[in-house]
């Protein structure tokens, strides 16, 4: 499900069936890195497009946080820990982190067992095919990596 009205709904209505929230860590930069931080942007949200069909029902996927990537690791842990504690707070059982941004590999031991790390695949100049292929590609090696999380955390 989508951070959109017509989920939420369905998300209020059928809250024992949802026990998981995906938070997109999006990068912003306009200096040296925007071309990077465009291309994460793009490769994670049609990650998340793809992730959240395969898993409609059981997951929501939140509003990115986003970021600048001058802010501070720690800065940025403490207020992705308010998302998480206003996530977990709602009833939901596991808060994912989805994001390609290798910075956050650093602090990984700091974020528990949520965070989840995809190299970002240039989707610039592929025709949309291929972009949705490599996607479904993509969701399948995640369904691993989210089961392998759900088990360890219930």
């Amino acid at each position: 499900m989508n951070w959109i009205g017509k989920d939420i709904d369905v998300l209020l209505r059928e809250k024992e069936f949802i026990d998981t929230a995906v938070i997109p860590l999006i990068p912003v930069d306009f200096l040296d890195e925007i071309k990077t931080s465009a291309a994460q942007n793009e490769f994670i949200s049609l990650l998340q497009l793809h992730l959240e069909r395969q898993f409609k029902g059981r997951m929501i996927i939140t509003p990115p946080f986003t970021y600048l990537l001058s802010q501070t690791k720690e800065d940025l842990k403490a207020n992705l820990s308010m998302w998480t504690e206003a996530v977990t707070q709602s009833g939901i059982k596991h808060a994912f982190l989805l994001t390609s941004d290798s910075g956050w590999k650093k602090v990984e031991e700091d974020l528990g067992d949520n965070l989840i790390w995809v190299p970002s695949i240039p989707l610039e100049h592929m025709e949309e095919q291929y972009k949705h292929s490599i996607m479904e590609d993509q969701v399948k090696q995640l369904l691993n990596v989210i089961v392998q999380k759900w088990q360890k955390n219930s």
